[in-house]
């Protein structure tokens, strides 16, 4: 059992007084206080300056691993909190191994490690209370000792090597020192720990060309292996990760200096060996070293990330939208390990805001990512208040510590990206109800809103600075992705006025008037500005490309007739290009609605189930079984994408499962938290059903539709005490009530 109560701290950060290596092991003997009667309580309070493993007389203390993540070191650092009460005896041993983690061990493509400190630390404090009272309290201090441990190198991005020739060797051991820390950082967990979560099993083991062993696991999926293997003593048995292979081996160029290799040295007896200090993105492994023929029940993937409840479903009659929506839920388990992040597998994994400012609504669905995303936003919140408002490109800003231009000190707020300190809590808010996310974002919300304000041209447009943009356009060079077709500044000023629209309604809410109404005039006054200078009376807006439109019809920029204009260019423009993507990260989570919504519903279908490059289904033919960083991050001919940067896991270009839940499986929130459901399912691209499920704060809400026969069929399930509304094409709104209810309507669409 895990808590996370607050607690009083005594106890001091303490280190080695010398190196021991890797993975310094802490320890410390407790007895019991005699004459106190039996314990009824113990708890251990645990943190550490790197990433920590805690056993009680031998056994976990908890199922977590990665603990304590990684937060914006300087002003936080959360501890674990666990009952031990029933794993005490009268002697017990308290040990903790300590890795570098993302503390001290390699971050960012800098080469660099150690950005936030170059000790490692142990802080832990065990209570235990008696059936009389009596408290035993046990803290880190001068007592403990420290010896080396069987893991002799460790590193998130490089692996890590096992000794198992040292689990049986005895090491001298050293008293610790302390070290100086600031206490007051420390805070409980907010979200939810990175524990084990599934194990998967090789589906084919084979020679390469070159005579090297691979194993296909037949997912992409974050974590590593473990197994028990026998051999001869000394012998190493070394493994490879990556994600795809090229030319029938392992592709690692996209991993850059990346080593994703653990090592296994043998005791020559049986040993079991699990690399718990690294992670690894990954679907094929490389095995060199192992003593014996290789079989499938000899290794095990384990599947690692956030202890996150999944929540919604969705599926179809189409395989390949089927295999879409997998891969984006996949791509989401293997990106929220502890944060957010970009990728799992090169040296990069950071914290970017853009990736989930697109991609919140569409997490908020798959999972219950409420206490994930609170937690997270805790550190940009932190970072903006010491950088006076400005919300970093990556939470935690570790671009500010590394060397290079990105710490330049003319940065500033970047749209879209820096648009998630507004976009992820009204996120929240609409899938949870939950209006407490806005009070504790509130102060960042504004801040963010009102920098950007004081950066606009005396004109009103957010056309100043540096910025992304429509990050990854298909047409932009592969060696410069932020060379997008959209006009950076029409990008900007659209996202201001989003965030400013959003910031009002969340003053609203929260029932701060003066506040709902300046923010509504600033949204009002960017309006104007960007019809002004954005604009023609034709509706065509500036750069003339499907992003600029998606994203003024879906930001409510445009007027009604403007915006049916608007949106008749943006399906000339998606037709133009054989209903292939022409959108990057702020384009595309938008497109299929403003062509829904604007009355092109077909069309925006035929761009949901393309299946030419660039296009979503494209990746899905090529065996992809998660989201791709680029449309073509493997190329029809099955090599990989000559750029510099590409990934086969990112989740940005998977919001468009946002869409499928609403338009294609038909949920969405009335009211915020989905206290009142709107039914509104929108058949078409030839798909002749859909089943979707989502569990929301008042319980199960289901849609399930079938087109035959020339009728549609549409079944609904709401829960106690939550009212809806079913609004089909060419027929009046019905309101829902709780239970199941089946409504038949002619199907007014062609299914093709």
């Amino acid at each position: 059992m895990t808590v996370t109560s607050p607690v009083s701290c005594s106890a001091a950060m303490i280190t080695t007084p010398a190196d021991l290596g890797s993975a310094p092991l802490f320890r410390k003997e407790v007895r019991l206080h005699p004459g106190h009667g039996p314990v009824e309580s113990g708890l251990l309070h645990i943190s550490a300056l790197g990433v920590f493993e805690a056993a009680l007389n031998g056994r976990p203390v908890g199922d977590d691993v990665l603990s304590p993540g990684w937060t914006s070191y300087e002003w936080r650092l959360r501890y674990r909190s666990y009952d031990v009460t029933s794993r005490l005896g009268d002697h017990n041993t308290l040990t903790v191994s300590v890795g570098n983690g993302w503390y001290r061990g390699r971050l960012g493509w800098s080469g660099l490690r150690a950005l936030y400190g170059k000790e490692l630390g142990v802080i832990a404090q065990l209570e235990i209370t008696f059936a009389d009272g009596h408290r035993q309290v046990t803290g880190t201090d001068e007592s403990w000792i420290v010896t080396g441990s069987d893991v002799i190198a460790d590193d998130l991005y490089d692996g890590e090597t096992i000794d198992a020739r040292r689990r049986t060797l005895g090491t001298d051991a050293l008293q610790v020192k302390r070290l100086e820390f600031d206490t007051t950082k420390l805070m409980p967990y907010v979200g939810p720990p990175v524990v084990r979560q599934e194990t998967l099993t090789p589906i084919r083991i084979w020679t390469s060309p070159s005579g090297r062993t691979l194993v296909d696991f037949g997912q992409n999926l974050v974590g590593w292996l473990r197994f028990t293997v026998i051999g001869p003593r000394g012998s190493e048995i070394r493994i490879r990760h990556a994600e795809v292979l090229a030319d029938g081996e392992l592709g690692v160029r996209p991993l850059r200096d990346v080593q994703a290799t653990d090592c296994f040295v043998l005791s020559g007896g049986e040993d079991f060996f699990e690399p718990t200090k690294t992670f690894h993105g990954f679907r094929y492994a490389e095995m060199s070293g192992w003593p014996v023929e290789l079989g499938p029940d000899a290794i095990e993937a384990v599947v690692v990330h956030s202890e996150l409840r999944r929540t919604g479903s969705f599926e179809c009659s189409d395989p390949a939208l089927n295999q879409l929506h997998r891969n984006v839920v996949w791509g989401t388990k293997g990106n929220f390990l502890d944060l957010p992040t970009d990728c799992p597998q090169r040296d990069e994994r950071l914290g970017w805001t853009g990736d989930i400012a697109a991609f919140a609504p569409s997490a908020a669905y798959l999972f219950d990512v409420e206490s994930f995303l609170a937690d997270w936003l805790i550190d940009l919140g932190l970072e903006q208040r010491h950088h006076d408002g400005l919300v970093p490109l990556v939470v935690p800003d570790l671009l500010k510590i590394m060397p290079g231009p990105a710490r330049a000190a003319d940065r500033d707020s970047t749209a879209f990206w820096s648009d998630a300190a507004v976009w992820v809590p009204w996120a929240l808010y609409q899938a949870y109800g939950d209006p407490a996310v806005l009070e504790r974002q509130y102060d960042s919300m504004t801040a963010h809103v009102l920098r950007v304000e004081s950066l606009t041209s005396p004109n009103g447009l957010w056309d100043t600075g540096f910025q992304i943009g429509d990050h990854l356009d298909p047409t932009a060079p592969p060696d410069s992705p932020w060379q997008s077709k959209a006009d950076k500044g029409v990008v900007a000023t659209a996202c201001l006025h989003r965030s400013a629209s959003m910031v009002a309604d969340a003053a609203a809410v929260l029932g701060r008037a003066a506040d709902a109404g300046k923010f509504r005039v600033l949204a009002e006054r960017t309006r104007a500005a960007f019809n002004a200078h954005y604009v023609g009376a034709d509706a065509t807006i500036t750069s003339d490309c499907p992003t600029v439109y998606a994203l003024a019809i879906e930001f409510g920029l445009l007027d009604e007739a403007t915006a049916q204009l608007a949106g008749k260019r943006l399906a000339r423009l998606v037709a133009d290009n054989g209903y292939r993507i022409s959108t990057g990260f702020a384009g595309t989570p938008f497109v299929t609605d403003a062509l829904t919504s604007t009355g092109h519903l077909d069309d925006a279908y035929r761009l949901l189930l393309q299946r030419e490059c660039p296009s979503w289904l494209y990746a899905v033919t090529m065996g992809a079984t998660t989201v791709w960083e680029r449309w073509d991050s493997m190329l029809p001919d099955g090599s990989i994408n000559p750029g510099e940067m590409t990934s086969f896991n990112h989740y940005a270009l998977g919001a468009v499962a946002d869409w499928m839940h609403r338009t294609v499986g038909g949920i969405a929130p009335a009211k915020p938290g989905y206290s009142k459901v709107r039914i509104a399912p929108r058949p078409g691209g030839g798909l002749t059903w859909a089943d979707s499920a989502l569990e929301t704060r008042h319980g199960r809400v289901e849609v399930r539709w079938r087109r035959e026969d020339g009728v549609l069929t549409v079944q609904t399930t709401l829960p106690d005490g939550v009212a809806g509304v079913l609004a089909l094409d060419n027929q009046p709104e019905r309101i829902l009530i709780a239970g199941t209810q089946t409504h038949e309507v002619p199907d007014g669409g062609v299914v093709r």
